[in-house]
């Protein structure tokens, strides 16, 4: 078996990389929290217990758990270019303007990898940074703005908690994806570097879907201009097919770009799109949909009943695709399992508790191995459900984690799992 690659939704899991929650939440506030995505600030130390309970339980069933700020800070430690590339996209012209650029720079490269990994994930104030403010202010415009030492030189980032969205894996490959919004996209240069530069990766075989790889082994990203992808959006449910929802944050044009990379490398020979509403309860696919067996899923079905399918398969060219409408997603779905239908659990409870119970990420479930899934406890309807179908459950609390508006699927970034 290849050290990585995602070759199913429902196989058995083997390697994961999560995020624990760090310096970036505690630094969510009451002012910060929209532009930052949370809908709430969280109890932080009560979010590092229940993300220990969860990597607990994926430990007990034999997968090997990764966390994301440590794999980060061993990548630093072993490349000076993986960490002098970081430091250079990271802090830009763009992100601390032009006059301040140089001195940046110069205090991130002292830092030991340990702490500049903190600080790229949890972000760094002035305070922090040590710079002479006053000074800079006469010759600085965003030094001369700035009206307090606890603004942010670089921006925390507290959606990395959930690892799926930033980077992707496609059975022998991954993406590592354009954000949609702003305030995340900061993460993506984090995950690349992992997987550019950290020992356990650099060696390994595996392809890039996007962006691509040019003849020095360096990233070629692209202007991807109003073409973005998240994770959330992407299940590779096997079988050679990707699902992969066109919904807030993920775009057709982005999609088309994963569909000609992996027909190219005869990875998949199908990707459905799966068109939805747009709509912030249910930003991506998975906090509508999620496998739970190779024959049975859990859906959302306000939803889900109105979504359209859209096959795409290698065309003529490279850049044409034979494009079909589908008759229904779930028919398209169990025709690429080859299944004669799937088993389907809704989200449980009348329809005030179907609509409490999905923002609650009741059906953002991951599968640890075929019909083994963790869920928020909160979920009991959802939970009864699938355990009437012959799912188990494994529980978890989620009193906290839960106000990040991401269960299991969204906090776990599936490193190697087996095919069904």
């Amino acid at each position: 078996m290849s050290e990585f690659g995602v070759h199913s939704e429902v196989g058995r899991l083997r390697k994961v990389m999560v995020h624990r929650p760090e310096l970036s939440l505690q630094r969510l506030t009451p002012s910060n929290h929209d532009e930052l995505l949370f809908d709430d600030v969280l109890w932080v130390e009560r979010a590092q217990y229940e993300h220990d309970q969860f990597v607990a339980r994926m430990r007990e069933r034999g997968v090997e758990v990764f966390l994301l700020q440590q794999l980060l800070a061993e990548a630093l430690e072993a490349s000076d270019e993986g960490r002098r590339r970081l430091v250079e996209v990271t802090a830009s012209e763009y992100t601390v303007g032009l006059s301040l650029v140089d001195d940046v720079r110069a205090l991130l490269w002292e830092m030991k990898p340990d702490r500049l990994a903190m600080h790229l994930l949890g972000g760094l104030t002035v305070e922090e940074s040590g710079l002479d403010v006053e000074a800079a202010r006469k010759s600085s415009l965003p030094a001369a703005a700035l009206d307090e030492p606890s603004r942010f030189v670089l921006p925390p980032l507290p959606n990395t908690l959930f690892t799926r969205d930033s980077s992707c894996w496609m059975y022998g490959g991954v993406s590592i994806n354009p954000m949609f919004w702003p305030a995340r996209r900061l993460e993506a240069y984090n995950v690349a570097a992992i997987y550019r530069y950290h020992p356990m990766f650099a060696d390994a075989d595996f392809d890039y879907w996007y962006p691509e790889l040019g003849d020095e082994g360096r990233f070629h990203v692209q202007d991807f201009g109003r073409a973005s992808l998240e994770g959330g959006d992407v299940q590779p449910i096997g079988n050679g097919t990707v699902l992969i929802g066109l919904s807030e944050r993920t775009q057709a044009r982005m999609i088309e770009q994963i569909a000609r990379a992996l027909f190219a490398k005869g990875a998949a020979e199908r990707v459905i799109a799966v068109v939805m509403t747009k709509d912030r309860a249910h930003m991506h696919l998975d906090t509508v949909f999620t496998m739970l067996d190779r024959d049975a899923v859990t859906l959302y079905p306000k939803v889900v009943d109105n979504v359209r399918a859209i096959s795409l398969r290698p065309g003529p060219t490279p850049n044409q695709f034979h494009v079909t409408e589908e008759t229904s997603f779930l028919s398209a779905v169990a025709d690429a399992m080859g299944v004669p239908e799937l088993r389907v659990v809704e989200t449980g409870g009348d329809v005030y508790q179907q609509e409490r119970e999905q923002w609650d990420d009741g059906n953002n479930v991951v599968a640890l191995e075929p019909g083994v899934v963790v869920a928020y406890e909160r979920n009991t309807y959802t939970i009864a459900k699938m355990r009437a179908a012959g799912i188990e459950v494994v529980t978890i609390e989620g009193y906290e984690l839960g106000k990040g508006r991401g269960g299991g699927h969204c906090m776990t970034c599936p490193l190697l799992r087996d095919p069904v």
